[in-house]
């Protein structure tokens, strides 16, 4: 068993501590539905959490199907879909939250897997926040688009395995608003041109423009 202090709960007060603590090793002995309103709380407000939290997700997931158990997955779906119909609302408050959403949404793709597959479920609600922040109101805030462009390495090339047209109208808004957009930042160009050059090489970026990439950010 993995050591639990790996999956950062160290933030949260000691008794929640020991309940995901408990819920990671033998879900059936807590209230998975209290487990999974945690973990999807702190993920809206902890942005650190929100890139860790699909991995715990996972590891519950993983422990109730051994015992014939579906709450806790059911559970984020629903607290996944109640944000999502809010997202609007929620973005228009708090641009962190928002961002904290996505890489929770993206995160949960990510890692929960049905027979290897990702799950069908939340191809299009990911797809819908990431076409969001290809918008170009979202464009000018360089937060929204270390965001996309964090999630597209992540997991572009899962999405484009599983609706390639999709991908393909995203890549139309990144493109436009690289070519025609006024009022970017020069970082938040940067981060674009490199985000379509990334699917343009097969999702893999050359150890040239890797470098250009990178020296550039960390200058």
């Amino acid at each position: 068993m993995e050591n639990t202090d790996d999956y950062r709960i160290q933030s949260f007060d000691l008794d929640t501590q020991m309940l995901l603590k408990t819920a990671l090793k033998d879900p059936s002995s807590v209230n998975l539905e209290k487990v999974s309103d945690i973990i999807v709380d702190q993920s809206l407000k902890d942005q650190v959490f929100s890139k860790e939290a699909g991995r715990i997700c996972y590891t519950i997931v993983q422990a109730e199907a051994k015992q014939n158990n579906g709450t806790f997955r059911r559970n984020v779906l629903n607290r996944l879909q109640q944000e999502f119909k809010k997202r609007e609302e929620t973005r228009g408050r708090s641009l962190q939250e928002w961002v904290c959403y996505v890489t929770f949404i993206c995160n949960v793709f990510d890692y929960l897997k049905v027979n290897n597959m990702p799950m069908v479920a939340l191809v299009h609600p990911v797809y819908d926040c990431l076409i969001r922040l290809a918008q170009p109101d979202a464009l000018i805030n360089e937060e929204e688009v270390d965001c996309l462009v964090v999630q597209l390495h992540r997991i572009g090339e899962q999405l484009e395995k599983v609706n390639g047209p999709r991908m393909d109208q995203l890549f139309f808004l990144l493109r436009d608003g690289f070519l025609l957009q006024e009022g970017l930042t020069s970082m938040t160009r940067l981060l674009l041109l490199e985000i379509l050059e990334f699917r343009a090489g097969g999702w893999v970026l050359s150890g040239t423009a890797h470098k250009y990439y990178y020296s550039e950010i960390a200058d």
